[in-house]
């Protein structure tokens, strides 16, 4: 009888007048979702896959979830060790464009992990989750919709959004995950990857989650993103935003969720991530209630890695789901300040130092779009309980932004608070950086590489990965970017023929040849040199480049690895 009556229903929900367009008549998220149970209807089950091999239960299926008046067909699959009972629970959740895949792990540490598609139909795939037609934008490959109608009008009702369809079935997921005979209703965690982690905040407001984990997803998309309105951008003029971006943020992106959250609640990221532009991820916890726990870490210069964040997710479910005795530190504290020269300085206080194992700090200079900044590691000096590091700046009156990293020993890392100055404004600041045409080998420089023997008393490096060769990544950092009519030069030895490739900004390439010698040689390469892989038009100046890999050519047989870099420096081009 309830799938009969639900299309009624929703559409006299969706014939409700509009609320007014006043952002403080708008719903709040716990309004939005107060008349929404997930435990309703009948799941109508379909197994499609069993299995039950090597002390782990499988189980693929189809599930009924019951949104806006329709019966949508959610994918799920399902991982425990067999013959389990009283098993903790944990919701995984894909990312963008994603299939559900269960992190094994877990299910070998006694867990029974459910995954849900809620991406729908694409490309070939067997099994994914059926939208009907009049919901049909939750499909991922379909026209989905945000803060506007595929119209382009406005949306005047958050259930008018995909959002609101993966929300719920998200709840639903869950409660089907607690009908499994293994879980224990009472320990339930969730965890989200990519846009899975935009949808662990929805979630964080629902009282069967104990705790939950967002890997990169914070939101700040609509408008903040999307429009390219940053926080430290001084000369920016913000566009007005419009009603439908005004409903969005405040009753169904990420963000929206934070003053209502109950679940401790974890996010990790990549400071040049495309989600969340690193501060304003920072925001969010200012919205929460001072009596739920939440931390994060972030891992500077990580796109979208967290692989340098120790065993945070797997820690942070143990201690609020699990009830396990994890010492998690507070986070560190930081500020900036001038030291007595004028040069800007952080100073970084860490919780628990005498189980600290290492202090990382991190500063970079201007850039107000968090994807494109070129971080450089500070070095700290302990002084009693505080680790102190020089800033050197090219331009006082430019933003300088900075953060610490503080691993312990039980392999949690935390990050303290985003910090951003211009040092003009703090007193007489001084800039001490210089400018060079050195483009300098540190290990944060270039990635995948190590120290290489001497040869003739020239200490070098080299790749040592002869398939994805190494990455400079600080180029477009002011100190070292090329100046206007510049041409690469690259100083090596090598004993055999290689044959690589030069490429900027993953878009332009050049095939250069290292002969081999019992001496070091030098190569230049002119910006000219470098095609577009589509346009075939060449780079106009090596200013453009933001990055430079030196890679080997396709179907080469030669090793890179066996190349020893001493200099890559900017030389004045040849006309």
């Amino acid at each position: 009888m309830l799938r009969f009556m639900l299309p009624l229903i929703a559409v006299l929900l969706l014939c409700e007048p509009a609320r007014s367009q006043d952002p403080s008549l708008f719903p709040n998220p716990p309004e939005l979702w107060k008349n929404y149970n997930p435990d309703e209807g009948d799941f109508r089950e379909e197994v499609v896959r069993e299995e039950n091999a090597n002390g782990i239960y499988s189980r693929d299926s189809y599930i009924s979830a019951y949104v806006l008046g329709e019966e949508i067909r959610v994918y799920c699959t399902y991982k425990v060790k067999s013959g389990a009972s009283n098993a903790p629970g944990l919701l995984d959740v894909h990312g963008w464009m994603g299939m559900p895949r269960i992190e094994t792990q877990y299910v070998s540490d006694g867990w029974a992990v459910m995954a849900h598609d809620y991406c729908g139909k694409k490309d070939n795939r067997a099994h994914y989750t059926k939208y009907p037609e009049k919901v049909d934008h939750g499909r991922m490959e379909a026209k989905t919709i945000h803060a506007k109608l595929p119209d382009g009008s406005d949306i005047t009702d958050p259930r008018q959004t995909s959002h609101y369809l993966w929300f719920a079935i998200e709840r639903r997921v869950l409660s089907y995950l607690l009908a499994q005979k293994e879980v224990d209703k009472s320990r339930i965690g969730a965890r989200g990857y990519s846009y899975g982690g935009t949808m662990m905040w929805n979630l964080g407001m629902d009282p069967r989650v104990k705790a939950t984990v967002a890997y990169f997803g914070i939101g700040w998309i609509a408008y903040y993103r999307d429009r390219a309105v940053w926080m430290y951008a001084p000369d920016a003029k913000e566009a007005a935003m419009s009603k439908g971006e005004k409903l969005f943020i405040q009753t169904v992106e990420a963000q929206s969720h934070a003053p209502y959250i109950n679940a401790p609640t974890l996010w990790l990221t990549g400071s040049n991530d495309h989600h969340s532009g690193h501060e304003r991820g920072g925001e969010t916890f200012k919205m929460f209630k001072p009596s739920v726990p939440w931390s994060f870490a972030v891992q500077a210069r990580g796109h979208h890695n967290t692989e340098k964040l120790g065993d945070d997710c797997r820690l942070w479910l143990e201690k609020y789901v699990l009830g396990k005795n994890v010492a998690w530190p507070a986070r560190p504290q930081a500020e900036i300040s001038l030291d007595e020269a004028g040069v800007p300085q952080i100073r970084v206080t860490p919780d628990s130092p005498n189980t600290l194992k290492e202090l990382q700090i991190f500063y970079t200079q201007k850039e107000p779009n968090n994807v494109l900044r070129t971080w450089r590691d500070a070095s700290a000096v302990r002084v009693g309980d505080k680790w102190i590091a020089k800033l050197p700046v090219l331009n006082v009156g430019d933003y300088v932004f900075a953060f610490a990293n503080a691993r312990y020993e039980n392999n949690i890392v935390l990050s303290s608070d985003f910090k951003a100055v211009i040092p003009s404004t703090l007193g007489n600041a001084i800039a001490t950086e210089k400018i060079t045409d050195v483009i300098p080998w540190r290990n944060h420089e270039w990635t995948e590489t190590e120290p290489a023997r001497a040869v003739d008393g020239v200490q070098g490096f080299r790749a040592v990965n002869k398939k994805t060769g190494m990455r400079n990544l600080q180029i477009s950092d002011p100190a070292w970017s090329a100046k206007p009519n510049s041409a690469l030069s690259i100083r090596f030895f090598c004993t055999e023929a290689q044959n690589l490739f030069v490429s900027a900004n993953d878009q332009f390439d050049t095939k250069v040849e290292l002969k081999p010698s019992g001496g070091w040689q030098t190569l230049v390469v002119p910006s000219k040199n470098l095609r577009h892989r589509i346009t075939a038009q060449p780079m106009q100046d090596w200013t453009k480049a933001r990055d430079l890999l030196l890679m080997p050519t396709a179907g080469s047989t030669s090793d890179m690895t066996q190349v020893i870099f001493s200099e890559f420096r900017w030389v004045q081009e040849q006309p």
